[in-house]
This record gives structure tokens, sequence and C-alpha cells, in this order.
């Protein structure tokens, strides 16, 4: 049941990000980012793993897994960075960026933060799990740019986002698509 459950609650999460797209593509990558634990460092960016882990509840709720095989199950283990990510995309989108004329940008958010980590070139065919690592463990030391080159969103005049917790990075991002930057 652990690994019909895992595999469910994976292919649920992946559906939020493909819009489309070839679900096997970028699965290697996908698999990836939600075998590595994301680790906050600043300490508001622990709402992150909080929003990830949440989405663990609102799976069960949605596919009617009891809310005891959820926490056995899945809450065995750390927030994974596909979690955090897909959490992030889905708060955006859903409570900031939710607009009928556009319909639902969940995974055009995730893949712009994706492609601006470096990973966009991580296709199954050419799929790298030592640097998709290494790209990771960049962003979430904080060793990317002070404009967020290298981390997940890019931002120009707003000073050293590596000392500026995800949430407001990416509020200052969603922010230059409202004013048509």
């Amino acid at each position: 049941m652990v690994l019909y459950i895992n595999r469910l609650y994976f292919e649920w999460l992946c559906h939020f990000v493909y819009d489309g797209a070839s679900p096997t593509k970028y699965s290697k990558l996908l698999s990836a980012l939600h075998d590595i634990s994301f680790v906050a460092i600043m300490p508001m960016d622990e709402n992150r793993s909080v929003d990830g882990i949440e989405l663990r509840y609102r799976f069960g709720y949605e596919k009617g897994v009891q809310q005891p095989i959820v926490a056995s199950e899945l809450d065995n283990r750390p927030c994974s960075v596909l979690e955090m990510l897909v959490a992030l995309c889905l708060r955006c989108e859903d409570s900031i960026m939710a607009n009928s004329e556009y319909g639902d940008r969940t995974s055009q958010w995730f893949w712009n933060m994706v492609v601006n980590l470096g990973l966009g070139k991580m296709t199954d065919e050419h799929f790298d799990i030592n640097e998709t690592r290494a790209i990771i463990l960049r962003f979430m030391n904080r060793e990317y740019g002070p404009n967020g080159e290298g981390g997940i969103v890019r931002i120009y005049n707003r000073g050293d986002l590596r000392k500026v917790e995800i949430w407001y990075q990416v509020m200052w991002y969603l922010t230059q698509f409202e004013e048509g930057v």
C-alpha cells in the first residue's frame, strides 16, 4: 500500500506542472526533486515546508485517502523540493495571480522557477542527477546571485535576494507581471 500511495501522490503532484507537456519528458527531474528534501535556511522559509506537507492532506482529501493513512504513509519524511515548489506555485496562482482571462498558470510559475534554477535542460534525455543535486543545494544554501540568478526567481532593483525569504522573493517576482515589466 505504501508504494501505491506514494506513487499516486507523486503523480498527483506532477499533474499540477504538466499542463499539456509530455509527462515523461521531465520524469527523472521531477522524481529527483521529489527525492531531495527541502531545507529552509531562513526561519520564515519553514512556511514553505509546511505548505508542501499540507499538500499531502489536500491529496488525501481529493483522492479519498483517510488522514491516518496519509500520516503513516506520506508523513514519514520531510517536505521535498518538488512539494515545496508545487505548493508555492499553487499558492501564487490560487491566492494572488488567479485570473480567469489567463487560466490556471500554476505550471507556468513552476517551469519558470525550474528554468531560472538552471534545470530546464534536465530532460530525461540529458538528465544528470549530480548536477541536479548541486543546483538544488546551491539554491537551498542561497549561493545564487544577489538578483536571484540561479535561484527560483530573478528580480532587479530589490536588493540582495539571498537575504530575503522565498515568499517575498516570489511576491516581488509576481509584481513584475502585474506592472508589465
